[in-house]
C-alpha cells in the first residue's frame, strides 16, 4: 500500500500512466480506511474521490493524498464539484490539485486543502472555472 502523507514531496501523481506510486487502487482505500467495497464505490459515485484508470489492468486509482485514514479529505468534494461544474475532466482536476502552486499554503491546492486552507482553494477553482 502505498502511504498516505501530507508532504508536499511525496504527495504529487506522477505524469507517467503507468507509475502507480502514490496512488492507491480500491482494494488500498478499503485497508487504509476500513471502509467497505460498498463505502468507497459511494464515495466514488457521490464524487467525494475521484480516480483515473491507470496501469497495465486501466484499474481505478485515486490519488493517495485525497484520503486520510477516516476517508475522503473532507475538502475536496466542493473543490472537485465546483471544477467539475466549470467543464474539467477528472484528470484535469486531479492535475491542477497537483500543481506546483508557491503562493498556496504546502505548495499546492491539494497541501492547501490537507492544510485546512479551503477557501483560497475554492476561490481559485472558481476563478479557473469561469
Amino acid at each position: 500500500m502505498v502511504n498516505v502523507s501530507s508532504e508536499t514531496s511525496g504527495s504529487t501523481p506522477e505524469t507517467n500512466p503507468d507509475d502507480l506510486t502514490n496512488w492507491l487502487a480500491v482494494p488500498d482505500i478499503m485497508e487504509l480506511t476500513g471502509a467497505s467495497l460498498a463505502q468507497v464505490k459511494t464515495w466514488l459515485q457521490e464524487r467525494e474521490l475521484i480516480g483515473v484508470r491507470r496501469g497495465p489492468n486501466k484499474a481505478l486509482y485515486v490519488p493517495a493524498s485525497f484520503l486520510t485514514e477516516e476517508g475522503p479529505l473532507f475538502a475536496l468534494r466542493g473543490t472537485v464539484t465546483v471544477l467539475s461544474d466549470g467543464g474539467y475532466r477528472d484528470e484535469e482536476i486531479i492535475a491542477w490539485l497537483h500543481e506546483a502552486d508557491d503562493t498556496l499554503p504546502g505548495g499546492s491546492a491539494i497541501e492547501s486543502l490537507r492544510a485546512g486552507s479551503k477557501t483560497e482553494v475554492r476561490r481559485r477553482a472558481q476563478e479557473m472555472a469561469l
